[in-house]
């Protein structure tokens, strides 16, 4: 229940909201119960006695009550609604803003079509909990009371006898609500499992057909959708079943209720119209009831959605701004790892190093595939929080800055191009949308990018499509480039930037990365170490160790570990023109 608790703290800030639907909710329990109150003098002063002067008495009551429930009711519904409605977007907006606060281990680990699952789905379902339940909570039980007053006032013996089923009619609500809590938590398990695979397929979508892997991922899915609908079939049917066995109970109450009230009336004891009016209330009595047991299943499904969502919301920032945190000012002498070492999952990936790098200066860092590269420069971001050591710029232990002030600093560009499907203008001004156009057209030409971005429809204004699908890879990575030219910071890192690139996209990109690369202190991970040649220092990362640096040429006559790499590399390149020398020979021969 601590989740639900949690939840009832959101709706706070609405309360005058809720005072007005509590007044409504109040009128909607009084009319319902006058309604059964005035069957009585219906029937015996109109229908028995013929008192003609009570007609129209009556009539005015009967309408007067309807109308009040009508307006009532009205009230409270909408006003319900919006408060869980404002509760699920602001929960939503809570979580999503938790999740932009996570570090990237957070999302290493979560898949990200579960994370979207609950967003969305988890979200939803907790309107009905904050709303239905506040609403149930408070309507109901007042609706109980004045119908339970009417039954009392109108004979008591009937009333002990129609209360002496009425616990037995709560057992469905109590029993069925533990069964649905266990089945909606694992139904959303399911839904976010099958989100998981629709975000994989579709964002995967050429690696699908190229392998030819249709069939596979349609039978995937096709498991994964009937697991879910047999979780939502179990929910069905203890929805179903609770509400049909509640009225069976009180069938069975109103059974001897009728026996008993009709044998009183024979004997005139009581007359039709009390017996009316207490039927009427005890058949209006089952309806609320009814609505709690519906009410007890929407809480329990919003519950167990809670739990999932404050498992994310209770997951603490691991990487956060200290509360004496500075601003960093602008790198001007040097940036240096002391002793850095870092640990994933208790698996060490990184082993004191120590790096410095003067201001202005290029520094490429090599090694083989898993050596550590990408990591040791996520750490400078704070992407990553250093197991052991520091990194400081300018003496100061990035610890010790902002977060804002720190990444401010640094510009980045991936083997990844990460685009937005929105125009060319907004993606190359991320960092900051309100760059003047004078800065973007300056920053695309510097990234070789104006001339194709003029090509395109409508220019700067083209929507480029999820993750630029309407651009080539070279053309992509110009934008990447682009977006780092315009944000300007002293510190440049470059993770393979031009490795899954041909070589003439690779010769456009390279030219504009030369560009970015001026007067900026730039960290390089090359895959491929013809492009890395003329940086003024190479490090040679090996199992999470630096073990070399140097320039190019005094690495290659320690002939040690980068040597070997750089002698690799060339072979391999010297091996596939060898092959494809012999393949234009053969062509020619059949010729």
């Amino acid at each position: 229940m601590n989740s639900y608790r949690r939840l009832l703290e959101l709706v706070k800030p609405y309360w005058y909201r809720l005072a007005i639907a509590m007044v409504c909710m109040v009128g909607v329990a009084l009319c319902t119960a006058a309604l059964p109150y005035l069957v009585q003098p219906v029937l015996d002063d109109i229908f028995i006695q013929k008192k003609a002067e009570m007609l129209k008495f009556l009539s005015v009551a009967v309408f007067l009550v309807f109308s009040v429930k009508a307006l009532t009711e009205w009230g409270q519904t909408y006003l319900m609604s919006y408060v869980g409605q404002r509760v699920v977007a602001q929960l939503r907006q809570q979580l999503y803003d938790h999740l932009q606060g996570l570090p990237l281990s957070f999302f290493d680990r979560m898949p990200t079509g579960l994370l979207m699952s609950r967003v969305t789905n988890d979200v939803n379902l907790i309107q009905g909990a904050v709303s239905n339940a506040i609403t149930g909570l408070l309507k109901d039980p007042l609706t109980l009371i004045g119908l339970l007053a009417v039954m009392f006032t109108r004979d008591w013996q009937l009333s002990l006898i129609a209360m002496v089923v009425l616990p037995f009619a709560f057992f469905p609500v109590v029993k069925f609500g533990r069964m649905l809590r266990r089945i909606s938590t694992k139904s959303q398990e399911s839904m976010g499992d099958i989100s998981v695979i629709l975000h994989e397929t579709i964002s995967g979508s050429r690696i699908v057909k190229a392998f030819g892997m249709e069939e596979y991922e349609k039978e995937r899915f096709n498991r994964e959708n009937i697991r879910y609908f047999r979780y939502l079939i179990k929910s069905v049917m203890v929805r179903a079943l609770s509400s049909p066995l509640m009225e069976f109970l009180g069938g069975i109450a109103i059974v001897f209720v009728i026996l008993y009230g009709g044998y009183r009336v024979i004997q005139g004891v009581s007359t039709p119209g009390e017996f009316f009016s207490f039927l009427g209330a005890l058949l209006l009595l089952y309806e609320p009831i009814k609505r709690l047991s519906r009410i007890n299943n929407v809480v329990q499904e919003g519950i167990a959605a809670a739990t999932r969502i404050y498992d994310i919301l209770d997951t603490p920032p691991a990487i956060q701004d200290k509360p004496d945190a500075i601003q960093l000012p602008p790198m001007k002498r040097e940036l240096e790892l002391s002793n850095v070492q870092f640990r994933y999952d208790n698996e060490p990936v990184l082993k004191d190093i120590n790096l410095k790098v003067s201001a202005g200066e290029v520094v490429a860092i090599v090694g083989v595939s898993g050596a550590g590269k990408s990591t040791l420069v996520d750490l400078i971001p704070r992407f990553y929080e250093v197991s052991g050591g520091a990194i400081f710029i300018d003496g100061i232990d990035i610890r010790d800055a902002t977060m804002g002030s720190l990444r401010g600093q640094i510009g980045i560009v991936t083997q990844q191009t990460i685009l937005f499907n929105d125009t060319v203008r907004n993606n190359i001004a991320y960092g900051d949308i309100n760059k003047s156009d004078e800065e973007i057209i300056a920053a695309a030409k510097a990234a070789n990018a104006y001339g194709f971005i003029m090509k395109l429809d409508q220019g700067f204004n083209t929507i480029i499509g999820e993750q630029g699908a309407r651009l080539s890879g070279g053309e992509r990575q110009r934008l990447c480039i682009a977006r780092a030219l315009l944000k300007n910071a002293p510190i440049l890192i470059l993770d393979e930037a031009t490795s899954s690139l041909d070589s003439e996209a690779e010769m456009e990109v390279q030219r504009a990365l030369e560009n970015l690369m001026a007067g900026r202190t730039t960290l390089v991970i090359a895959h491929r170490l013809s492009t890395i040649k003329n940086a003024d220092r190479i490090v040679v990362i090996s199992n999470g160790r630096i073990v070399e640096q140097g320039h190019h040429d005094e690495l290659m006559e320690c002939n040690g570990d980068y040597c070997r790499l750089y002698d690799m590399q060339f072979a391999q390149l010297d091996n596939n023109s060898t092959a494809k020398t012999v393949s234009d020979l053969s062509d020619q021969v059949r010729k």
